[in-house]
């Protein structure tokens, strides 16, 4: 039996709170009493407004007779068109169509009985009039009953949440811009409500789309948006122009305004929920860039059904070689790294998104020369991509043979190995750290640099041997913005090691794309030099981030400045003073023409350095490099000392 405190636990929950948004869905046939209940109410409201009227029922049933049929009738629509299957609080376009369809049928149905029984009895059941206005009302009323249950849950459900949805506007007016707003005014869960369109276009607030209004930008965006109420504007920033761009960020930075990026319509994922595609603007949109083009037929040649290894290729760079690689469909993909956890979650990647390549994965270190010989051996390659290196500066400066293992002794065996294979191409992954070296990193790079160009040279060489430079790249692990993003989300302070500090940065898709573009372009030993654009004060950058974050600098998270770290240099450059910079058909593409000495004085210092790196003698490592690389002087490190000689010996020309 059913009592007061059997029924009550059912809305209450001990601490007297209502648990509206707790209840299970409706059943089937509860929603169905509903509806009948409805059409009834709309028999009544229809009743109730041709009795006002000069227009009489038909006599030959009674008016309840009448309203029984009816009923009969549209019950049996709701069962044929399944009107009740819905959730009423998820209703969707389906849901009101099919309640359309068994309003719109139960009236015809009727009309069409109405005027047959009266070909026959010579007389109508229904007043036309009626059946038409009940088709109406009926329709509304089932509608509005869903539009206020479906609107009252999502209310109940954002203010239990404590959600207070963001007022957003959409920056422009196209096809791309009107389809977000219709996702926005469509979508019950999206966390924004749309205030309206920012546009250049129109001149007049007259105009409106989807029923929100379309506002001129008439002096300026940023005394536009001031004068709105707004929390947030949404940017599909593709293909705008990066001034126009960077502009409206900056606006909005100053009226404290959030940003959202949105991509390309085409490129949602279309069984992913509409919000996860509207994400809070990232640092990387920042850069004023005009779009890298690569031409994508020349790469195919070089790589379309070849065997092709691509070493570190578990890392940032490596694995978005790896990726972009795969769509040129390769006869074989062997991809090469020391990093077990990262080579199995890219293998599982690779499984899952490129089902049909044919790749494998190698464990194995790049320094040790029986196992490269074997791999050279199991596989015929015919284009190395080499990315494997020790690139973090600290680390590496305070273990310098570590870098000449990997960064030189590697490279020396995969290249040894590719001339001896007669492999068709080998392209090297080099760094903007190399050019005028102030860190052991950057050195030994370079020496890596000069030993495949000077193995170009040698007879019998057929190998392609192709280095590329570039700059820092965005997102890479122990890349700055990461790191940043980190001590921003734990509430500070933001560590930045120098005022006037500042570095070129480039996305790691871009780098990527001209390493291949530069893989097709090499006659062997060039230095390809990307164009990585404007360079980025690490302090403004760090102050960008903590405002897009919507947290203002100094205030909410502070910044620090810690002092430059062992090795690193205020500025980075791409070419060295005794470069000469030649352009290429490619306008994000240079050569570094650089002078380099003979193979056999090379080999031999690298051999020594070798022999000094596996006894551990760090200090003479370091002097075998500045030997071998005359321009690296160390800078705030402890290998300062070894460069006094030389510095003597400058101040001494000077004074001559």
């Amino acid at each position: 039996m059913l009592t007061p405190k059997r029924i009550l636990p059912n809305f209450y929950k001990g601490d007297n709170r209502l648990k509206v948004l707790d209840q299970r869905y409706l059943p089937r046939w509860i929603v169905l009493l509903i509806d009948v209940f409805l059409v009834v109410l709309s028999m009544v409201l229809v009743y109730l407004i041709i009795l006002g009227t000069p227009i009489k029922f038909r006599d030959f049933i009674s008016v309840p007779a009448q309203g029984g049929f009816i009923l009969a009738v549209n019950i049996l629509f709701f069962f044929v068109f399944k009107t009740y299957s819905g959730i009423i609080r998820h209703s969707t376009f389906t849901d009101i169509l099919k309640l359309a369809l068994s309003a719109l049928f139960t009236c015809v149905s009727l009309i069409g009985f109405n005027f047959l029984f009266a070909a026959i009895q010579g007389d109508r059941i229904f007043l036309t009039t009626s059946l038409l206005i009940y088709m109406l009302v009926s329709f509304t009323v089932m509608l509005l009953f869903r539009i206020a249950v479906k609107e009252s849950y999502q209310f109940l459900r954002n203010t239990a949440a404590g959600k207070v949805k963001k007022r957003v506007a959409i920056v422009g007016v196209d096809d791309q811009t009107i389809s977000l707003g219709k996702a926005l005014t469509t979508e019950s869960n999206m966390p924004f409500v749309l205030v309206g369109f920012l546009t250049e276009i129109f001149d007049s607030k007259r105009f409106k789309i989807l029923g929100k209004p379309v506002i001129p930008i008439k002096d300026s965006f940023s005394e536009t948006i001031s004068k709105m109420d707004l929390d947030g504007i949404l940017l599909i920033s593709e293909g705008m122009n990066g001034k126009r761009k960077n502009q409206i960020i900056e606006d909005c930075i100053e009226n404290n305004i959030e940003i959202f990026n949105v991509p390309n319509l085409e490129s949602w994922n279309k069984k992913e929920d509409i919000h996860h595609h509207i994400k809070p603007l990232d640092i990387e949109d920042l850069l004023d860039r005009s779009p890298i083009t690569i031409d994508n037929e020349m790469i195919e040649l070089d790589l379309h059904d070849k065997v092709i290894m691509v070493t570190g290729g578990a890392g940032s760079i490596g694995s978005e070689i790896v990726r972009q690689v795969a769509g040129f469909e390769p006869k074989q993909l062997v991809i090469l790294d020391q990093a077990e956890s990262a080579l199995h979650d890219l293998e599982i990647y690779l499984s899952q998104n490129h089902p049909k390549l044919n790749f494998i994965t190698e464990l194995a270190d790049i320094s040790n020369m029986y196992r490269m010989g074997l791999l050279f051996n199991k596989y015929d390659f015919d284009v190395i991509y080499h990315a494997a290196a020790y690139k973090h500066v600290p680390l590496i400066e305070r273990n310098p043979h570590e870098a000449i293992y990997v960064n030189i002794l590697g490279t020396v065996n995969l290249a040894i190995l590719s001339a001896s294979y007669e492999i068709k191409k080998f392209v090297m992954v080099s760094t903007d750290k190399a050019v005028n070296p102030t860190n052991v990193m950057g050195a030994s790079k370079r020496v890596a640099e000069m030993y495949v160009q000077s193995l170009q040279n040698e007879k019998g060489v057929n190998t392609k041997f192709i280095t590329t430079r570039f700059g820092n790249v965005l997102g890479s692990s122990g890349s700055v913005i990461p790191h940043f993003r980190k001590q921003i989300s734990q509430g500070g302070p933001v560590t930045v090691t120098h005022k006037e500090i500042i570095r070129y940065f480039m996305t790691i898709p871009e780098a990527c794309q001209l390493v291949l573009q530069a893989g097709t372009m090499g006659n062997g030993g060039e230095i390809y030099v990307f164009d990585m654009g404007k360079p980025v004060k690490i302090l403004d950058l760090a102050e960008k981030m903590i405002r897009l974050s919507g947290l203002e600098p100094y205030e909410d998270i502070d910044i620090k400045i810690t002092g430059l770290r062992p090795g690193e240099k205020l500025y980075e450059e791409l070419l060295n003073d005794s470069s000469t910079s030649l352009p290429t058909h490619h306008p994000k593409i240079m050569i570094s023409k650089t002078p380099v000495g003979k193979f056999e004085d090379l080999k031999k210092d690298v051999k020594q350095i070798i022999k000094m790196a596996t006894r551990g003698k760090n200090d003479e490592v370091v002097q075998l490099l500045k030997d071998m690389v005359p321009e690296f002087i160390s800078e705030n490190s402890e290998f300062e000392v070894l460069d006094k000689p030389k510095m003597e010996e400058l101040v001494k020309e000077k004074i001559k």
